[in-house]
């Protein structure tokens, strides 16, 4: 059975898509049998595995598939899940026509449970599916929640970093009381951490405000891990003795700890 985690933040640029790609490396490098879904429109992640052009099948054929639930199967499913450079990782991609699923969605039957459909099929397959959801509470990211076992949420080290962390908790609060009761948070994570009081004096307050959800690992804010989407690569295949790469392969075994 898949752990399946969405990373989830309602504010764009706050490391998001950097974590999606990175766990899923680092979950990868350590021989985790290891899915990247795209659920973001812009295909940040998706890019960030060197897929810079649409895909004869994408994440957004694949739910139009999960529309009617007979269909959904992995034969179905499987030419959507593409190679990347690690062995142990798959990607489903995504594109600009995944905007066009949240006006398709609005209207539809079972419009939230979708991805949850596909999961049921893919949970098998894979041990660790990471979901790189929109930057947006729209139907998109209530399809990832209704889908996901737990939320990791990216907390940039910069002013108003909670700003939007707590709509994003009622939320969540919504999905597991309507949709998905057993949707957990898996952690909030500090992100573009940098060695300064700004960064120390935001990184006490959400420690102050989450407690024990904050992860003990910290992602700095580094060069190397900013310059590894435009080759195409995770930093763990650019840089892999890069900070940011280290602090990701932290992060990977901080949660294959606490699961034991």
């Amino acid at each position: 059975m898949s752990k399946v985690i969405a990373i989830c933040n309602q504010k764009g640029g706050v490391g998001k898509t950097t974590t999606a790609v990175n766990l899923a490396a680092s979950f990868a490098a350590l021989e985790k049998r290891t899915l990247l879904i795209d659920m973001d429109p812009q295909g940040n992640a998706s890019q960030g595995f060197g897929y810079n052009e649409s895909q004869e099948m994408d994440i957004h054929e694949v739910l139009e598939l999960a529309e009617n639930p007979d269909n959904v199967n992995y034969e179905n499913i499987k030419p959507a899940i593409m190679d990347t450079r690690l062995d142990f990782l798959k990607i489903i991609t995504s594109g600009p026509d995944l905007a066009v699923m949240e006006i398709e969605l609005v209207n539809a039957m079972s419009r939230e449970h979708r991805l949850e459909r596909i999961m049921k099929v893919l949970d098998q397959a894979f041990e660790f599916i990471i979901i790189d959801a929109p930057p947006s509470l729209n139907l998109l990211t209530i399809n990832v929640l209704t889908a996901a076992k737990s939320v990791l949420i990216p907390i940039q080290c910069e002013y108003y970093a909670l700003h939007g962390v707590t709509e994003l908790f009622n939320t969540i609060r919504e999905v597991q009381k309507n949709l998905n009761g057993n949707l957990k948070i898996e952690g909030a994570l500090l992100t573009m951490f940098a060695n300064n009081n700004l960064s120390k004096q935001v990184a006490d307050e959400v420690r102050e405000n989450l407690a024990d959800t904050v992860f003990q690992t910290v992602i700095p804010r580094n060069v190397r891990l900013s310059e590894a989407p435009s080759h195409g690569k995770p930093v763990i295949l650019y840089d892999v003795r890069s900070p940011g790469s280290q602090a990701y392969m932290k992060l990977a075994e901080e949660i294959l700890n606490k699961g034991k």
